[in-house]
């Protein structure tokens, strides 16, 4: 018999591994951290910027601010990159873009319905 959640409740069975301490089901299979993702990780205020330090010389275009999830972020990373013709990433909410493409990323935001300024 399992104990009541507010004294800990089970934490790992040797049938299903590891379990969620929120609704009680395997980590795998939980609906919670599923929810939790899915959260949009901006403010909605859009700010592009230009970063240089730490990079060897080299300018990154950075997006920061979008309010969307992460498969949604990835997806936006990939139309402006591919609108610039350049490479980049996604990490930690915040789309990279290699080289000053500020006017162009800007343009391409607000045609795609965002508030987006250079900064």
């Amino acid at each position: 018999m399992l104990k009541n959640r507010s004294q800990g409740g089970l934490v790992y069975s040797t049938e299903t591994g590891r379990m969620c301490p929120d609704c009680g089901k395997p980590v795998a299979g939980c609906a919670c951290q599923a929810n939790a993702k899915a959260v949009p990780r901006g403010d909605g205020n859009v700010r592009v910027s230009l970063q240089t330090k730490g990079r060897g010389g080299k300018a990154v275009t950075l997006v920061k601010g979008v309010a969307l999830d992460d498969a949604a972020l990835a997806v936006l990373g990939k139309q402006l990159r591919a609108a610039c013709g350049a490479g980049g990433t996604v990490k930690d909410g915040v789309i990279e873009v290699q080289g000053d493409h500020r006017a162009l990323l800007v343009a391409a935001l607000v045609k795609l319905g965002h508030r987006a300024k250079a900064v």
